[in-house]
């Protein structure tokens, strides 16, 4: 198994932002994010991930 390595700041803050949108989606009422507020929890957090899991992302 590969040892996590740090995310470059650009993947950590869209995935950062995106976790954000989906919390304020939950607690909410703005139609597209409370829409798609699981969507957008599960993207921040896959991007994240990612970021930790792959060298160059």
């Amino acid at each position: 198994m590969k040892n996590p390595s740090a995310p470059k700041k650009i993947t950590w803050i869209i995935g950062l932002i995106a976790g954000i949108l989906g919390i304020i989606g939950h607690f909410s009422h703005i139609q597209i994010l409370s829409q798609y507020n699981y969507e957008l929890l599960l993207i921040g957090f896959v991007v994240l991930a990612v970021g930790t899991t792959l060298k160059e992302v």
